[in-house]
């Protein structure tokens, strides 16, 4: 990037769903790990956080309370600092226990996977919906060109709300040895290629890379333990917050 290059908004997804303590001792578990956390990556450059809260056994969680209290915390601890949460399913949720998090917890900004919501279609009128009388930002999850179409679809129809245009292209997915590329962005940029507002996750050792490439072509990042734990050589990074340093560093140069 040149010296009068803007750096892309950062956000950092710092544990997920599903991975464990056992993938690496430093993923963010309980609410006090996830706001030491939230105030390490902010201090090296991260402007968001993807919020995941998780049950006591560590187990993923769309607990109202949970995110009620973790909220709380986040703004007092890091209020400069944009919070988006999770309605992901993950294999556990249904899609109105997606909505009643949603109503319920009523928050600034969230992510919602259309193929989940999806599973449900008589009730994603209902929660774009809601979502736009709250005044909640959402940020539609596409995994591939098909979810682009059912969001174009649902723009359409009328079902998605003018302004509701956020979307997150995912790279990749939770499977052994998945190494995501550069030209796996291709088809979703090639599928939205007026899309003001795009962030890119990637999954896999190569997830710096891919989002360097997003940072040239103007896009948004999100990194961090949700879908990489470790660098292009393998080695693991010691927290979220080293791995965020060394992709702004990356980008920067």
């Amino acid at each position: 990037m040149t010296e009068n290059t803007p750096r892309p908004f950062t956000m950092v997804a710092p544990n997920g769903a599903r991975r464990t303590k056992i993938d690496h001792r430093a993923l963010p578990i309980t609410l006090t790990e996830i706001v030491t956390t939230a105030c390490s990556c902010h201090a090296v450059g991260a402007d968001a956080l993807h919020l995941h809260v998780r049950e006591d056994d560590g187990t993923h969680s769309l607990d109202i309370g949970r995110y009620r209290e973790a909220l709380a915390e986040l703004a007092t601890a890091v209020p400069n600092m944009k919070v988006q949460i999770t309605t992901e399913a993950a294999g556990v949720f249904d899609v109105p226990a997606q909505y009643k998090c949603l109503t319920e917890v009523a928050p600034r900004w969230a992510s919602v996977s259309v193929r989940e919501v999806a599973r449900d279609s008589a009730l994603a009128p209902k929660l774009y919906a809601a979502c736009a009388e709250m005044g909640c930002e959402v940020q539609h999850i596409l995994y591939d060109v098909d979810d682009i179409k059912l969001l174009q679809h649902w723009q359409q129809d009328g079902i998605v709300h003018p302004g509701q245009d956020s979307v997150l292209f995912v790279l990749g997915r939770y499977s052994a040895g998945q190494v995501s590329s550069t030209a796996d962005l291709r088809p979703f940029r090639a599928a939205l290629p007026d899309v003001d507002d795009w962030m890119v996750c990637a999954f896999g050792a190569d997830e710096h890379p891919c989002l360097a490439a997003a940072a040239q072509d103007g896009g948004a990042l999100r990194v961090g333990f949700e879908n990489s734990l470790t660098a292009e050589d393998g080695r693991l990074h010691v927290d979220n917050a080293a791995s965020v340093a060394a992709l702004l560093k990356r980008i920067a140069l």
